[in-house]
């Protein structure tokens, strides 16, 4: 069926021309890699994935930015990187924009669009400094004897995100440190009580902060420290643990590295965006608004779109397209403002390019027409269509008991809604506030929603959750479900068929090798396991982009099972369930196909099971086995099996009578 929005839609063409291109403007990503410096993060130690070559701390976190902008050029052309390192005596005086960097931090590479040569520069230091182990600490001289203040370091990392970000992106800062107690001695309550004030500043200006913090066995790595008493809270249910000076002390989440070598792979985890796919007000009460945001729970990740580019001989420039309507009679361009809509009802009338211009005892934006004539419309009248005259924005009409949301009533993906703190003022709060009482009172809200200019207006339920964490402690944060009600003709009555049940025996048999094959921690991140098309896609376009070698051998397909180690688990297992499975009975019973298929199957030694042909007779059925199917029933009954099909059906209801 088509979707329920089709019947007001213009060609695609055009519909590209009414599309409210700020949805797609605000999905830049930013990221500002924020490295300690400090001596421990220097020190030299033998890599392990190399032989005769020395690593230290601060190269791996180098080598994890490195990566990451590797893959934003091509899965995120249009995101931005910018490196800072802190606790060094380098510094930027030098360049005059940088007058407010506080001293001790020093901008490796500025916040700017990725492109292969600033990634090649990394990649060239990387290098030089495997054949020359002390060329980091030459290049980043650590500051010996102190530290710089934590918060000085948070409003470096203000001024080099505002100085070079572009507003509408979304801005994170990957925070990677080794060092748990940068403070020690009687100065650090004041310290500490000055950096968690700089990064409510921060976290005000709409940046994520995102900690990756170092801990190996000669040095653990406790946030208890410091670091729980500065890092904000990030979920809903931390907000209202207040106390008199402020917010709780609340760690967020964050990633403690046991391994130096698991910093790419958790970065790799994280760096994904996420980027909101509206932003609108929630009308809880007339005059009572607060601001949310709705992310998207599932995303088919494509391959990048193909762009062109003019050959101009020394260089390539890219080409961008443009729409444009021509008026035939004119021979010239016709102004967009001009141009109206109409509908194909019928052939055409001499009179159809004249415009009704109105009538009177109309209502209020009803048009009359001349007898004959084609109705046409502006794009704004369109859009008034599709969108009834609505604001984008999520309105409450009222209360239901969760028990009122059938499971046939999930037709569409749903949306997760989070408050928007910097649309209004007190929005988490107020949402916190309406969370607790929905899920304390067992009850969902029905809304009418749309949330952008280009849509139409939706029912739906929204379904609130609270915040879990299962055993391998994956985070659900707590939040709303907004979900799409389908319209009476969304929901067809789908015919139910009983399968065969297989008998106890063979489920315990099968349940013995299912145990020795679970996902490790009963879960399955998703984000781990890349799609193996697209990856190798990206590879080849990577090697290509950075000049490098691709080898297709080389190339992982994280997606293969490992069937060594699931034979060496379950091997045994899986020899006896299958022989189970040879002596089941109810296992080799053949059901009965369904009709009008175009190729016959060879059912000569074929028999229908006598229950499936008694149930088809109980929910008169009969016909819908085909003629071989009822001829082979009355041939195990020794019944005749000839006649037309009438003749068949009629007979097998006349054996089933004679035997219930």
């Amino acid at each position: 069926m088509a979707p329920y929005d089709d019947w007001n839609k213009i060609d695609d063409e055009d519909d590209e021309e009414l599309q409210d291109i700020s949805l797609y403007e605000s999905k830049r990503d930013v990221i500002l890699f924020c490295i300690d410096c400090s001596p421990s993060m220097l020190k030299m130690r033998e890599d392990e994935r190399y032989e005769d070559v020395q690593t230290c701390n601060l190269m791996i976190a180098l080598e994890a930015a490195m990566q990451i902008q590797k893959k934003k050029v091509l899965v995120g052309p249009n995101d931005a990187v910018g490196i800072m390192l802190f606790n060094t005596t380098k510094s930027n005086d030098d360049e005059k924009d940088s007058v407010d960097l506080k001293q001790g931090n020093y901008v490796y590479q500025s916040i700017a669009t990725i492109d292969a040569p600033k990634v090649m520069e990394l990649a060239q230091l990387f290098d030089e400094a495997r054949e020359n182990p002390g060329l980091l600490e030459e290049t980043f001289p650590p500051m010996t004897g102190k530290r710089i203040a934590l918060g000085d370091v948070f409003t470096s990392c203000n001024w080099v995100i505002r100085h070079d970000a572009p507003k509408t992106a979304t801005k994170r800062i990957f925070f990677i440190t080794d060092e748990d107690d940068p403070h020690p001695g009687p100065s650090g309550h004041r310290l500490m009580n000055s950096a968690r004030t700089t990064l409510i500043d921060l976290v005000q200006a709409g940046v994520t902060v995102e900690p990756f913090f170092i801990s190996t066995d000669e040095k653990p790595f406790d946030p208890d420290k410091f670091y729980s008493s500065v890092l904000l809270a990030t979920n809903l249910s931390e907000l209202d643990e207040t106390g008199d000076d402020g917010p709780a002390s609340i760690l967020p989440e964050s990633i403690s590295i046991t391994r130096v070598e698991e910093l790419l792979a958790q970065m790799r985890f994280h760096e994904v965006p996420k980027r909101a796919l509206f932003s609108v007000p929630l009308t809880l009460a007339p005059g009572f608004v607060i601001g949310v945001k709705g992310y998207g729970l599932i995303t088919e990740q494509k391959k990048g779109s193909y762009r062109y580019f003019a050959d101009l001989g020394d260089r390539m420039e890219p080409v961008t397209s443009r729409t444009a309507y021509v008026d035939e009679d004119r021979d010239a361009e016709a102004d967009k403002a001009e141009i109206l809509y109409g509908m194909d009802l019928g052939a055409p009338s001499e009179g159809d390019t004249e415009v009704g211009t109105g009538a009177s005892g109309l209502d209020v934006g009803g048009r009359a027409v001349q007898l004959g004539s084609r109705v046409f419309y502006t794009a704004d009248e369109v859009r008034s269509f599709r969108t009834l005259g609505l604001e984008p924005g999520i309105k409450l009409l009222g209360f239901k008991d969760r028990s009122e949301l059938a499971f046939e009533d999930n037709v569409k993906h749903s949306i997760f809604v989070y408050p928007d703190e910097m649309a209004y003022s007190g929005s988490k709060r107020t949402f916190t506030a309406l969370l607790k009482t929905m899920i304390k009172k067992k009850k969902l809200a029905i809304v009418l929603s749309l949330t952008r200019r280009n849509a139409s207006p939706v029912f739906c339920a929204v379904l609130p959750q609270m915040e879990k964490v299962d055993e391998s402690g994956w985070r659900e944060p707590p939040g709303f479900h907004l979900i799409p009600l389908p319209f009476a003709d969304d929901i067809r009555a789908a015919p139910q068929q009983k399968g065969f049940r297989a008998s106890d025996e063979l489920v315990e048999s099968a349940r013995k090798w299912i145990e020795k094959l679970k996902v490790k921690n009963g879960s399955y991140p998703p984000d781990s396991y890349p799609n193996p098309a697209l990856a190798y896609h990206n590879a080849q376009l990577e090697a290509s982009a950075f000049r490098e070698d691709f080898d297709p051998e080389a190339f992982e397909d994280l997606t293969v099972p490992k069937l060594d180690m699931m034979h060496k688990r379950a091997g045994k297992l899986l020899r006896e369930w299958k022989q189970v499975l040879v002596e089941d009975e109810t296992a080799n019973v053949v059901a009965a196909p369904a009709a009008g298929r175009k190729r016959k199957a060879d059912t000569q030694d074929v028999t229908i099971d006598e229950t499936e042909v008694r149930r088809l007779y109980e929910e008169d059925q009969l016909r819908k086995l085909r003629v071989e199917d009822l001829k082979n029933f009355l041939k195990s009954k020794s019944e005749p099996v000839s006649g037309k099909k009438d003749d068949l059906v009629e007979r097998v209801a006349d054996w089933l009578d004679a035997h219930p």
